[in-house]
């Protein structure tokens, strides 16, 4: 316990005091973070978390400082309510401030600097100013949504003296928290959405396919609850164009409650409408968002409505029909280019050798540079050698090489295209990095007239390398600008009509904002990549980024340097592979990095 200022010391009423914030523990039912488990045989809700901290109430005869000092810490307790926060405001603006607006994340410590001032009345020391300052590394609006952010923050907190005592009566709505104390009490959770990339016949294929958004939310209060009404109000801005929600506007659940067999019952607030059929995608929507949350499979999700009666049920088996992963293929194969330049396929995660593909690509004198393999592994995309021409052949051994598709006007090879990557619909992504004109392309089926993508963000960048996501609506660019390659995530637009279409890649974002240089990346989740890169005056390391720019809670991945390309599944069950030392070597769940094949490179799964 420690004295603030001149003011007295804060007493620990209960609990142990840690920092100005009292630790309560108690028997639970239901974690809010970690796996989702009850201890008892009837329903509950998910409320009581097993530890909450408190903020301590302000004591008498403190410091404008102690006031500053102790709103700060109150801001991190467990209240849903920040009753104690509020506290430490004047009546009035404890109205007025709206803590849920929005955080503003600060690298290390928040920064206090004091000025004085003079109330209305013109008695000097009845009011004065406090300013918070910091390096803000990101912000999280009022949807949840995290955006890393560089630069400075500077915030002005206004105190005057109410019935004899300092108060907080000037306060920008929102909170400020240091990222150690975002990490500590907030946690990234996916809430998932349906694709909807249009138009034609991809908006019908992707209908029924779930786009994972991520948010974060407080880990211990109300964890489940929290999650579900964010899930029930929407996605966040930057995705919102690109998925559709089955769950009407301004619909809430009252009550999120689960049994001893971890099975979720939701009880909406407001009329959910539409007919078994929408009600079924709503339940979709639940139940991927809650089994996110939890270590042990959720059987099924029940949704009622206001009076209690039931709606529908999914169980998890009938939710895999709805599944995110739906549009990314079943396969355990793997693929690279051999020391002969064929493609070469590996299966599983045993010690099988390398086979050739049937067709021209895995056989013959074609000659690959590099392969990208469609996601039913009926066709891949090949590059030549010089990377000059794009072919599309088909996996069998019937197949014929066939013409060209694509080829690259650019005189240096570094300047031609990228390896291609196929979405979940069998439409063709690839860039050419000609300086005379650089441009990014989709084929539609892959075989199709080149349909030209704009990415207004792009500037004066070039695109160095990307991989599209399996639901269509999401693609990373390696981008090339300023002499430093960064990953940047964008959002796929496509409007007017099958056989015309317009795409655009818009409000690019950072993704790893913590690398100076990006060498390589690959979609490793639904929301998740594994990236090669390096921070300033480091070297390059490989690792995941979450696809928000906010860091990941993932474990670490054993050290290896000197990679330059690297390849993951969005099925996370599936072994990373990578390409160092003119071989590619392979990183199972359980083990640690194997080299599978000397003399080979470019490794990719289907996509």
């Amino acid at each position: 316990m420690r004295a603030k200022g001149g003011g007295l010391p804060r007493p620990a009423v209960a609990g142990v005091l840690l920092s100005g914030l009292v630790l309560l523990t108690g028997c639970a039912s239901m974690p809010s973070s970690g796996e989702v488990h009850k201890v008892g045989g009837e329903k509950h809700a998910d409320t009581d978390p097993q530890v909450r901290v408190f903020g301590v109430k302000p004591q008498g005869g403190e410091t404008p400082s102690d006031i500053v000092s102790g709103f700060l810490e109150a801001i991190t307790s467990d209240e849903a309510d920040y009753a104690t926060a509020k506290l430490y405001l004047t009546k009035d603006q404890g109205k007025r401030w709206k803590p849920e607006s929005g955080i503003t994340v600060l690298a290390g410590g928040i920064a206090q600097a004091q000025e004085p001032g003079t109330t209305t009345d013109g008695k000097d020391g009845d009011s004065t100013q406090i300013t918070l300052s910091g390096t803000k590394v990101a912000t999280v609006d009022e949807r949840h949504a995290y955006t890393a952010e560089n630069g400075t923050f500077s915030s002005g907190l206004r105190l005057t003296k109410e019935d004899g005592e300092w108060r907080i009566a000037g306060v920008a709505d929102g909170l400020v928290l240091s990222e150690a104390d975002f990490q500590r009490f907030y946690r990234s959770v996916d809430t998932f959405y349906f694709a909807s990339p249009g138009p034609g016949p991809k908006d019908a294929a992707a209908g029924d396919a779930l786009v994972a958004d991520p948010i974060y939310l407080r880990k211990r209060i109300n964890a489940l609850s929290n999650a579900v009404n964010a899930l029930l109000a929407g996605p966040t801005d930057w995705l919102e164009p690109v998925v559709t929600s089955a769950f009407p506007t301004g619909i809430r659940a009252e009550e999120v409650e689960l049994d001893d067999s971890q099975r979720v019952t939701v009880k909406l607030k407001g009329s959910p409408g539409g007919d078994g059929a929408r009600c079924e995608r709503m339940a979709a929507q639940l139940i991927q968002t809650i089994q996110g949350m939890s270590s042990t499979p959720v059987p099924s999700v029940e949704l009622q409505g206001p009076s209690g009666r039931t709606l529908c049920t999914l169980q998890r088996g009938d939710a895999g029909a709805y599944a995110p992963d739906k549009l990314v293929g079943e396969s355990n194969e793997q693929y690279f280019i051999d020391a002969e330049h064929h493609l070469v396929s590996l299966s599983g995660t045993g010690t099988a050798s390398p086979t050739a593909v049937a067709g021209p690509l895995g056989t013959g004198t074609f000659k690959v540079g590099s392969a990208a393999v469609r996601r039913d592994e009926q066709y891949a995309a090949a590059l030549t050698e010089d990377d000059a021409n794009l072919y599309v052949t088909g996996l069998n051994a019937d197949a014929q090489l066939g013409p060209v598709v694509l080829r690259s006007q650019a005189v240096d090879p570094k300047n031609r295209f990228t390896t291609p990557s196929w979405d979940g619909y069998g439409d063709l992504w690839i860039a050419d990095r000609d300086p005379d004109r650089p441009r990014l392309l989709m084929l539609p089926d892959g075989a199709g007239n080149p349909v030209p993508v704009d990415v207004p963000d792009l500037g004066d960048g070039r695109i160095e390398s990307l991989r599209v996501a399996a639901d269509g609506v999401r693609i990373a660019l390696l981008v090339r600008d300023g002499g430093h390659t960064t990953l940047r995530l964008g959002r796929i637009e496509r409007t007017g009509t099958a056989a015309d279409q317009k795409i655009t890649v818009a409000e690019l974002r950072s993704v790893a904002p913590q690398l100076e240089d990006v060498i390589a990346a690959s979609w490793a989740g639904f929301s998740r990549l594994v990236v090669v890169g390096r921070e300033a005056g480091g070297v390059p390391q490989i690792q995941y980024v979450d696809a928000d720019g906010s860091g990941t809670s993932s474990s670490s991945l054993p050290g290896i340097s000197g990679v330059v390309s690297v390849a993951a599944s969005e099925r996370q069950d599936k072994p990373l592979l990578a390409e160092l030392d003119g071989g590619v070597f392979r990183l199972p769940s359980d083990s640690n990095w194997k080299e599978v094949a000397p003399k080979a490179g470019s490794p990719v799964y289907p996509g």
